[in-house]
């Protein structure tokens, strides 16, 4: 029986830079990172025989974020026209308990933000931002 969502993966271009940005910026403490190795287990699980990936563990709460750099094969990137409507990944979402306060501290720090919060239905405030590969997250305060 699957009792819960146990974390999301992430593929990013630069581990550095993404794992200070979901660390420094949002909050997030870094569990373990591990470097690929000859190992041929990455391939067998992702059906591309051959993988290699440098991997971040970052939690929040009970929560984990899974960044993943790929060594082989190459990484695609996201196409730059990619939009909410489009199938696939589209966006995460985080809570906040003040989505005003959040928006304000995110944007001083250089977080690219798609609107400003929004109250979406009555208590409910949303605001769309991107992270470092563009990745869309959402920021979220109330049910």
């Amino acid at each position: 029986m699957i009792t819960h969502l146990e974390h999301v993966g992430l593929g990013v271009a630069d581990l550095e830079r993404s794992v200070a940005f979901y660390r420094d910026v949002i909050g997030f403490s870094v569990r373990r990172i591990l470097e690929p190795r000859d190992d041929s287990r990455l391939g067998v699980i992702t059906g591309m025989p051959g993988a290699r990936a440098r991997i971040a563990h970052l939690v929040m709460g009970q929560n984990m974020l899974e960044l993943f750099q790929y060594i082989e094969p190459a990484a695609k990137s996201f196409a730059h026209d990619r939009s909410q409507a489009d199938k696939g990944y589209i966006h995460m979402g985080l809570h906040s308990g003040d989505v005003r306060s959040d928006y304000d501290r995110l944007r001083a720090a250089g977080v690219e933000f798609l609107s400003a919060p929004v109250e979406f239905r009555p208590g409910v405030w949303v605001a769309y931002f991107r992270g470092p590969d563009g990745e869309v997250i959402e920021l979220r305060q109330g049910d």
